[in-house]
C-alpha cells in the first residue's frame, strides 16, 4: 500500500492538529456579517494571525470558521457549488435535521440562545485560546478592535469557558478516547490510526477515497492563491486542508444528575448510599470518575487505570455484565462490538468510519452550580457519517445494542418519559425507569474550518469584486 500523503500542517488550522491542552483559557466569539465589503478586510486581518498546526503554541492561538450563511454573506454561494456537504449547506436548524438530532421540545432551535431562528445570525466563529485569563483578555481585546471597530461585523454572542481540566461537569475524567490520526505526531503507525481523510478534507479516508469537498472553477481564483485539485481540470481546491466543525452548547444539569442518583440509590431505610450512587453513575457513563473503564474495573474505581483505553467489548464483556450495554462510552465508541462480525478487525474498521475529533471545553462554575455545561466542538470530514450518525444511531437510539427503550442515559434528549436504563446482571437485571433529561441544547451550528490559504481567499476584499 502506498504511503499516505503527508499532512500540510502549515496550511491546516491548529485546532485540527491539536487540542491546545497547554492553553487553559478560551472563549468563542460568534459574529454576524452586516456589511460584506467592510467585513472581508477585517476578517482578512484575523486570517493573517490564524494559528496553523505545525507546533503547539505556547502563549495563544486563534482560529476562524464560517457557517454556510456566513460564506454566502461574504460572497460565496455555497448552494451553487458542488462539494460542500448537504448538512453544512442546509444547517443544523433545518427541521428534518432537528428531528434527526433530537432537537425538539426543550432542545428545539426556537429556544436556543444562539444559532436559532430567534437569535442574531452566527456567520463567523472566532476561536480564541490563551495560556491564562490575562492573556486571553488581551487577545480578545485585540480581536474586538480589529474586527468590530470597522462596522462590517457585529457580535452575536460570546461563549466563555471555565479553566481547562481533565474533568467534565458531571465529575468524570474526559478526553481519554480520542482517535489517533494518521500523519499527526501522536499517531502510531499501524492499524490503530484513523486515516487523515476522516478529519481533513483532501486526504484519503477509511474508504480509500477523497471525501467530497468544495472545488471552484479556475476562474474563481485567477491569482492562484488556492491549491489546484489533484483530480485535474484546473479546479481551485477550496476544501483542501479544511474540516467541518460541529459546535453545540450543551447545558448539563449537574444538580439534577446528582439528585436523581441520590434518590434511586437510597437504602431501604431511606438513608443515602454513596457507594451505590457512585456505582450507578459509573454504570451510566461506562467509566468511573477517574476514567477507569468498567470492563477492567467492574466493581470499584481504580485510578491506576484512569488512562486505560486499550480494551474491547466483544471478547471481554459481550453481555454487558461489567459495562452495561447502553452505557454512554459504549455507545459513543462501540469499538469491536459492531455488526456484521463483532470481535473482528472488520468490526473495528467500521467503527473508524464514525470517529470524531473532540475539541470541547467546559463552561460555568467548576462546582456544577448554576449555568454549567460543555461547549461541545468536534471535527470531521463528513458531518452525516460522523457526528450525526453518532448522535442519532448510537446516542439517541432507544434500540441500540439490542435494547428497546433505552437511549443514552446521560446525554440523550427525553422526548417522552419512558427512557429506561438497564444494568445487566445475573440472575436479575436492574431497570431504572423514567430517567429525566440531564443535558439540553442551548445553541449550535455547523461551521466550515478552512485551510489557511482558503481562509485568506475567503477574506480577500478583491475576490467578490470581479475576480472570477
Amino acid at each position: 500500500m502506498a504511503a499516505a500523503a503527508p499532512l500540510e500542517l502549515d496550511d491546516i488550522q491548529g485546532l485540527v492538529a491539536r487540542g491546545y491542552s497547554a492553553l487553559k483559557s478560551a472563549c468563542f466569539l460568534l459574529l454576524t456579517v452586516d456589511d460584506p465589503a467592510a467585513a472581508r478586510p477585517a476578517l482578512g486581518r484575523l486570517a493573517l494571525r490564524a494559528t496553523n498546526g505545525t507546533a503547539e503554541p505556547p502563549e495563544s492561538a486563534l482560529n476562524l470558521a464560517f457557517t454556510s450563511d456566513g460564506l454566502r454573506r461574504l460572497g460565496l454561494e455555497t448552494s451553487e457549488l458542488e462539494g460542500f456537504s448537504h448538512e453544512f449547506v442546509s444547517g443544523m436548524t433545518d427541521p428534518n435535521r432537528s428531528r434527526l438530532l433530537g432537537d425538539v421540545g426543550e432542545n428545539a432551535p426556537s429556544r436556543w440562545r444562539w444559532g436559532g431562528p430567534n437569535s442574531p445570525p452566527a456567520d463567523v466563529l472566532v476561536l480564541l485560546y490563551a495560556r491564562d485569563e490575562a492573556l486571553l483578555a488581551g487577545l480578545e481585546s485585540q480581536v474586538r478592535q480589529d474586527v468590530l471597530a470597522g462596522g462590517g461585523l457585529s457580535e452575536a454572542a460570546r461563549l466563555g469557558t471555565s479553566g481547562l481540566t481533565d474533568r467534565e461537569p458531571f465529575g468524570f475524567r474526559d478526553g481519554i478516547s480520542q482517535p489517533l490520526v494518521e500523519g499527526l505526531s501522536k499517531a502510531a503507525d499501524g492499524d490503530g490510526a484513523v486515516k487523515a481523510g476522516e478529519f481533513v478534507l483532501g486526504y484519503v479516508n477509511e474508504y480509500g477515497l477523497l471525501t467530497d469537498r468544495p472545488l471552484l472553477p479556475a476562474g474563481y481564483d485567477t491569482t492562484g492563491l488556492l491549491p489546484r485539485a489533484p483530480e485535474g481540470g484546473g479546479a481551485a481546491d477550496l476544501g483542501r486542508n479544511g474540516s467541518y466543525l460541529v459546535f453545540r452548547q450543551l447545558r448539563q444539569d449537574v444538580e439534577g444528575f446528582r439528585r436523581y442518583l441520590e434518590e434511586v440509590t437510597r437504602r431501604p431505610d431511606g438513608t443515602a448510599d454513596p457507594e451505590a450512587r457512585e456505582a450507578l453513575a459509573a454504570r451510566m457513563m461506562g467509566r468511573w470518575p477517574s476514567g477507569a473503564p468498567l470492563v477492567h474495573a467492574p466493581l470499584r474505581d481504580d485510578p491506576s487505570l484512569g488512562s486505560d483505553n486499550d480494551f474491547g467489548y466483544f471478547a471481554t464483556d459481550p453481555d454487558g455484565l461489567s459495562c452495561p450495554l447502553g452505557a454512554h462510552v459504549r455507545r459513543a465508541n462501540p469499538r469491536d462490538s459492531l455488526d456484521p462480525q463483532p470481535g473482528s478487525a472488520q468490526s473495528v474498521a467500521i467503527g473508524r468510519r464514525h470517529r470524531i475529533l473532540r475539541r470541547g471545553r467546559a463552561y460555568g462554575n467548576g462546582d456544577g452550580n448554576g449555568d454549567t455545561g460543555l461547549q461541545f466542538l468536534c471535527l470531521g470530514a463528513n458531518i452525516s457519517r460522523q457526528f450525526e450518525f453518532i448522535q442519532h444511531t448510537w446516542l439517541n437510539n432507544a434500540h441500540f445494542n439490542g435494547l428497546y427503550d433505552g437511549p443514552d442515559p446521560v446525554v440523550a434528549p427525553r422526548q417522552n418519559h419512558h427512557a429506561t436504563f438497564t444494568v445487566q446482571a445475573r440472575p436479575v437485571r436492574t431497570r431504572y425507569r423514567d430517567l429525566p433529561q440531564f443535558v439540553s441544547v442551548q445553541g449550535g451550528a455547523y461551521f466550515f474550518l478552512p485551510g489557511l490559504r482558503a481562509l485568506r481567499y475567503l477574506c480577500e476584499e478583491a475576490r467578490a469584486d470581479g475576480d472570477r
